[in-house]
């Protein structure tokens, strides 16, 4: 039978690539759901050849263009995120791909959870955020996750067979993004154009920075922390230029699994959609000779704060994360219009985190609440 796939964030970098995947599965696939956020032109025409039963566009101001393209077709459409929630628990849909960027992705990953779906999740801010409401959701609702990420999507496969085995520790590796070798000077005259340049991977501009400070990495910590139920303390993060080893699990002999392949987001979508089973997605093959050497260091916090702060985060636990989340997403989008500097993402990030009010175990309620107040501050120090 063919698996019915909901995407949230349809018309970004992950949204695509799903896409491209299901693309080459017809017999396998079918899509049933897509949403975006505002780019109405490419949501129509992804619907146009797709043929979903129901398309939402987040934007309200683009349901007028979105509905008179679809309509016609037998699409249903729909705006705003709270359609999308109700959309993605209905039994029609089978796995429900979260690419949305951004706290926006909570609501409509945990409407998701809740009514038992299987969450191919990319969306890594709904875990950062609210990772206790998020797996209590899934275990009560018989709700499940597959990472897409390609760091825990690799410490996934690289747990397949190891029974009950504990894990020793995470290696999560990082490309250190397009400013690995530049000094601290250079850096902090770096703009938003500078950031964009990722050496390795194609994301969109949002992750791309997270990337450059490495606050994307410290958020892939948090992640782990949540999705293997490790303590912050056994996760590791080692910069690997090539981008090719995706993250290593050790196990207590000693012994350490990797998992390779060229950077292509494709594999770890199509993991996540076939599983158990291995899709051919078109992605370019590792030939091994030619890679000559394969290259580790240690990541420099001194340069690189964000990756600090995150460990600061998850080691605070409670509402720590979630403020950390919404400063980080008001200072880069203030970076990505050459608003602040550089280094002002970590400045305004570590005093949104300071100033928060702290709740060691804070409800949905309360992470919604933590948002919206760490983002009101991060605002004011804009």
């Amino acid at each position: 039978m063919k698996r019915s796939i909901a995407i949230l964030g349809s018309t970004g970098s992950i949204g695509t690539q799903t896409l491209d995947v299901i693309r080459r599965h017809p017999d396998l696939f079918e899509v049933s759901l897509l949403s975006a956020g505002s780019n109405a032109d490419l949501l129509v025409r992804q619907a146009l050849e797709f043929k979903p039963a129901a398309a939402v566009i987040c934007d309200p101001a683009g349901y007028d263009k979105v509905n008179g393209a679809l309509s016609p077709h037998d699409i249903k459409v729909f705006a705003g995120i709270d359609s999308a929630c109700g959309l993605v628990a209905g039994e029609h849909v089978d796995i429900v791909v979260g690419a949305m960027v951004g706290f926006s992705g909570l609501k409509p990953t945990l409407a998701a959870l809740k009514a038992g779906k299987t969450v191919a999740l990319a969306n890594k801010e709904t875990l950062v955020a609210a990772g206790s409401p998020v797996i209590r959701t899934a275990m009560e609702n018989g709700g499940h996750i597959i990472p897409v990420d390609s760091e825990h999507s690799a410490i996934f496969q690289c747990l397949q067979g190891a029974g009950a085995n504990r894990i020793e520790k995470i290696h999560l590796t990082a490309s250190g993004g397009p400013f690995r070798t530049w000094s601290k000077e250079r850096i902090s005259a770096a703009k938003a154009g500078d950031a964009l340049k990722h050496p390795n991977w194609n994301m969109g501009a949002k992750v791309t920075v997270d990337s450059s400070t490495m606050m994307n990495k410290g958020f892939e910590v948090m992640e782990a922390y949540w999705l293997f139920n490790t303590n912050p303390d056994r996760i590791n993060v080692v910069v690997h230029p090539e981008s090719v080893i995706h993250s290593m699990v050790e196990f207590a002999d000693g012994a350490v699994i990797a998992q390779m392949g060229c950077p292509d987001m494709r594999q770890p979508i199509g993991f996540a959609l076939g599983f158990p089973d291995r899709l051919e997605v078109g992605n370019r093959r590792l030939d091994l000779p030619s890679l000559g050497a394969l290259h580790f260091e240690k990541p420099d916090t001194g340069r690189f704060p964000c990756l600090a702060l995150a460990f600061d985060a998850v080691g605070r636990g409670g509402n720590v994360p979630c403020a950390l989340n919404a400063a980080n997403e008001v200072a880069v989008k203030a970076f990505l219009k050459d608003r602040i500097g550089f280094y002002d993402i970590p400045d305004i990030c570590g005093r949104v985190m300071d100033g928060i009010g702290f709740q060691a175990s804070p409800s949905l309620e309360d992470i919604f609440s933590t948002h919206a107040e760490a983002s009101a501050k991060a605002l004011e120090l804009l």
